[in-house]
């Protein structure tokens, strides 16, 4: 029954299921994206080779390096929160 319902409503109900489906991977997508602490870690190597090479003054590569620092430590508060609540 449920394959027949879904293929009967699918010129009106397909649209939104779709809009649904698309809007969830895509933040599923920024959220795997942003949880990255490779990506945070690749973002400090650059910072450290933009200041080598005098691309950056040490007030600025210092302000950025805090920003950095404090969203990889988010990142890592994140991930045990979440390894917390699976074991749950």
């Amino acid at each position: 029954m449920g394959f027949v319902f879904n293929l009967l409503t699918l010129p009106v109900l397909g649209p939104p299921r779709l809009a649904h489906w698309l809007a969830r991977t895509i933040a599923e997508e920024a959220n795997r994206e942003h949880l990255d602490e490779g990506r945070v870690r690749g973002d400090l190597l650059e910072l450290q080779q933009r200041y080598d090479a005098g691309e950056l003054d040490e007030e600025e590569y210092d302000r950025q390096e805090r920003g950095l620092l404090e969203r990889l430590n988010i990142v890592r508060e994140l991930k045990a929160q979440q390894v917390w609540k699976d074991r749950q």
